[in-house]
């Protein structure tokens, strides 16, 4: 039997694999990072935004392997465009950050950072996952 597989195919599965996978070796074990959403939604009274919460938790937390400037091993098997040294980079996957790091409601995901690297509390845990709810402002 001959398999055939098109351009299309081929892209969607490599890209589900890619989100589906985790880290490699260095500086994420697991090969299953993705937890639930938090769910959390943002209260109306929120005044967390990238330059008073974001840019500081992203580079205490995240850049380590995070970082649009590193390639390669240096990224200790980050997935490429998952780069938080910037605010769209962040933007661009929020939904990942959440489902990684973050707690609220409906779960705590404490996937992210790695067990060797320094944690948050849960408090910044739920910080991040009320900055990501309203939007990563």
């Amino acid at each position: 039997m001959k398999l055939r597989f098109d351009l299309k195919t081929v892209g969607l599965a490599t890209l589900l694999l890619g989100l589906t996978m985790g880290h490699g070796d260095g500086c994420c074990h697991s090969t299953e990072v993705l937890g639930p959403a938090t769910e959390t939604v943002c209260p109306p009274n929120s005044t967390l935004t990238w330059d008073n919460f974001g840019r500081e938790f992203m580079a205490t937390y995240c850049v380590k392997c995070h970082d649009s400037a590193k390639t390669g091993d240096a990224r200790e098997g980050a997935p490429l465009y998952h780069d938080f040294d910037t605010l769209i980079g962040v933007k661009r996957v929020a939904d990942h950050v959440d489902q990684t790091a973050a707690s609220g409601p409906a779960a705590t995901n404490d996937q992210m950072p790695p067990e060797e690297e320094m944690q948050p509390s849960l408090a910044e845990r739920e910080m991040l996952a009320e900055w990501i709810a309203c939007g990563a402002p």
